[in-house]
């Protein structure tokens, strides 16, 4: 039997596809075999008459083949793999010399081995033996399949799929050498989620992938076209049959599945939009508007048949382009969703799509006008202009924008690599989040900004400060950096394994913004008191031994977290804003210094005074006081001025209106709570309304200037707004005072210095 046998296509195709796609194993079974089969995790799903049909899920090596079996037959590949035992020969002259292949695959163009490789949890792979196998058996396969007259001059790939492996660099080199494509999960589930939305049209952009560069086959490349010049670019204005441009086509979407092909910009293209679309293109709708791409003529120079006549001193000149009949050879820049709409519409080869290109446009200028064209339509994600910009600052000539760069950079591989602690918990791009993915890249950024890792430059790109791991390049610099913050991180995880799992659901905190954020920053304190007091070098060191140095200082907050209770878990995650992570970053520091006393970080002294509450009891019986002086204070003196009417004509009528609500509330609520308090207008004008009575209209000057100007601000500028400054400010602290705040010694002298004033004030 030929391998040809073991193939399936057409009905028997579909027939496979459903049982492959089954997440389920089904076998039957005499029924005195039941309890055993229980007993090794088989499931009851039908009892039959003499027998027992039992099911029990796929291992995961095999969902992970028949996923990717599934998804080949998804993106239309006509013929497939039978089962998982077909076998093809590859000697040239001993047939029983053959080679066992995972998935096959292929369609009217091109065949494709696919060798599926799965681990159980991510790790880093050596796949130097199997691709040293590979590398005798390929051409022999290739041989083999293209002796059929079904497969004859067809192109001919071998794909590596993995599954919860890290590739090596040594085996993606050995890879691209042998001309192997690697996919991993994401490229598995990307063009899964591809074929989704677009069916078998996602085949291009697989295809696309897999063989760039290289001719598509016999297709009419000719159209009619105008030449301009448009900011320094040259560009053609055309129209053209969308199915024309689906095989040309591609879309370099921020996705997994693309990283190698950075900069990469689109979103991900959307369903619901892509059926709208499509059903408006059904209904005889059209898309007055132009689709931008870039045409990549592989260096060839693009072929441009000038028309006659032309118009005498015209800038634009008309004439027919020459497409290159290649794969991958126009990327779409804008309009990915209007292309694609065509995608199975009986009009793809009917209707014509206007088009403006340019070529060879780089893709970091891609990126740009990508930006561009999207700035005033559908906003860019602050997540996605992030992910965008770790590759469009790479190289910029501003060396702080380079750095810039790398710190995106690294918070994304933190998020992207399977050997990271941080694996699939970094928001990239627009990708789906999840409890466990919830780490911005903003959070990592900011940390990484506010740390001495690296050098800080001036204007003029001279130094202005080393840093700590810089190397000089963002590259070499990467290689150092990286490895310690993954490896620092592992700590955690590897300690606390439970509390890491937890990510930000159930009240996690470990692996959180606040705290990833805070703990970037510690790791930043303990490397520069390590360069202080032990004269160490990061940039030059083994990252373990780095790590040794570095781990005692950790070691107190990892017991911190293993008995953290709930009121520090609430603190953790509550305190917003740059404040509260500095607030839980200062927080670490006092773990960390409690048990090794000798580090002590700037400021860290001040900020433990300020935060022992050791002022609060005080504080607290100020802010009554001053309180009680103001408010009876300024009822008086309103009382005296404008008699019964004074609170209508000597309140502001925004302070009026908000205050006449909270009384109606107020009153309500203790009416239905059985509560016999009644209270009154007066009674919610706030300390902070107190300042807006005092500057409305022509209190300041009549009544309030002379008591309640400080004595040391008489003389400052900005009249009565600056003047009243101060009940601003104490009225911020006064609406801080909750039963967790802590009243800073700064705050305490204030609340001191003008309870002491306002009574002198008084007495006076």
């Amino acid at each position: 039997m030929g391998f040809m046998d073991k193939l399936v296509s057409g009905k028997e195709l579909i027939g496979v596809k459903k049982r492959r796609s089954q997440s389920y194993i089904f076998e039957k079974f005499e029924y005195e075999l039941q309890e055993k089969r229980e007993s090794e995790g088989w499931i009851v799903d039908k009892e039959l008459k003499s027998m027992v049909r039992m099911k029990r899920p796929k291992p995961l090596d095999r969902q992970f083949e028949d996923d990717v079996w599934c998804l080949f037959s998804n993106l239309g590949f006509s013929y497939m793999n039978k089962d998982r035992r077909l076998e093809i020969p590859y000697g040239t002259e001993d047939l029983n010399t053959t080679k066992q292949i995972d998935v096959f695959a292929a369609d009217e163009e091109t065949v494709l081995f696919i060798e599926c490789k799965c681990a159980f949890s991510g790790k880093k792979g050596d796949f130097k033996t199997d691709l040293e196998a590979i590398k005798g058996i390929k051409e022999g396969l290739f041989k083999t399949v293209r002796r059929e007259k079904e497969f004859k001059k067809k192109k001919v790939k071998y794909i590596f799929a993995t599954k919860n492996y890290e590739i090596t660099e040594p085996d993606r080199n050995r890879m691209r050498d042998l001309g192997i494509y690697h996919f991993d999960e994401y490229g598995i589930k990307y063009f899964a989620e591809l074929a989704k939305h677009l069916g078998a049209c996602a085949r291009y952009q697989l295809l696309g992938t897999l063989f760039a560069g290289q001719k598509i086959g016999t297709m009419e490349n000719r159209i009619p076209a105008i030449e301009g010049q448009m900011g320094g670019h040259t560009y053609y204005s055309f129209s053209i049959e969308p199915e024309k441009l689906l095989k040309l086509a591609y879309v370099l979407h921020r996705n997994e599945a693309n990283s190698d092909m950075m900069p990469t910009y689109q979103r991900i293209i959307k369903k619901q939009r892509l059926k709208e679309i499509r059903k408006f293109i059904d209904n005889k709708g059209f898309f007055p508007n132009s689709l931008i791409i870039s045409i990549d003529t592989n260096g060839k120079k693009l072929r441009f048949d000038l028309a006659t006549p032309q118009i005498e001193n015209a800038i634009s000149r008309i004439g027919i382009l020459y497409l290159p009949q290649l794969y991958r050879s126009v990327y779409i820049i804008d309009g990915q969703h209007r292309l694609y709409g065509y995608a199975d519409s009986a009009y793809a080869g009917k209707d014509t799509i206007p088009v403006v290109a340019f070529v060879n446009l780089d893709k970091d200028k891609q990126v740009e006008l990508f930006m561009e064209i999207n700035e005033n339509q559908k906003a860019v994600s602050k997540n996605l202009q992030n992910t965008l910009n770790a590759d469009l600052l790479w190289t910029s000539e501003d060396k702080n924008k380079q750095r810039k760069a790398l710190r995106l950079n690294i918070a994304q591989r933190l998020g992207e690599l399977q050997s990271s602690p941080f694996f699939n918990r970094v928001i990239i791009g627009e990708n789906e989040t999840s409890a466990y993915c919830c780490l911005t890249i903003d959070t990592i950024e900011n940390a990484l900004k506010s740390t001495h890792f690296l050098t800080r430059f001036g204007k003029d790109n001279h130094e202005i400060e080393a840093g700590t791991f810089d190397r000089g390049s963002n590259d070499v610099t990467r290689g150092v950096l990286l490895p310690f913050l993954m490896e620092a991180f592992q700590y955690f995880k590897n300690e606390l394994p439970e509390e890491w799992e937890l990510g930000d659901a159930n009240s996690g905190v470990l692996t959180i913004n606040n705290t990833i954020h805070a703990l970037l920053r510690i790791l930043n304190d303990i490397i520069d008191f390590l360069i202080e007091r032990d004269k160490i070098n990061p940039k030059i060191m083994d990252t373990r031994v780095l790590l040794e140095k570095v781990e005692p200082y950790l070691a107190p907050l990892v017991s911190y977290f293993g008995a953290i209770n709930e009121t520090e878990r609430e603190g953790i995650r509550k305190n917003y804003g740059s404040g509260g992570k500095a607030r839980v970053w200062r927080t670490f520091q006092s773990v960390i210094n409690k048990a090794q006393p000798e580090f002590e970080p700037d400021g860290l002294r001040a900020w433990i005074r300020d935060n022992s509450k050791q002022f609060n009891a005080e504080s607290y019986t100020l802010i009554q006081d001053i309180e009680l002086i103001i408010k009876s204070d300024f009822a008086d003196k309103l009382q005296k001025k404008y008699g019964e009417k004074w609170l209508t004509r000597g309140i502001p009528p925004r302070v009026y209106k908000q205050a006449n609500a909270l009384m109606g509330k107020q009153n309500y609520e203790n009416s239905i709570n059985g509560i016999n308090k009644v209270v009154d207008i007066w009674d919610c004008v706030t300390i902070a309304n107190c300042r807006d009575i005092a500057i409305f209209s022509s209190n300041w000057t009549e009544l309030f200037e002379n008591s309640y100007t400080r004595p040391e601000e008489i003389s400052i500028r900005g009249g009565k707004t600056a003047k009243t400054a101060w009940i601003a400010k104490f009225a911020t602290i006064a609406n801080n005072s909750n039963a967790s705040y802590s009243f800073s010694e700064e705050e305490y002298l204030f609340l001191k210095a003008i309870h002491s004033w306002l009574n002198h004030r008084t007495l006076s």
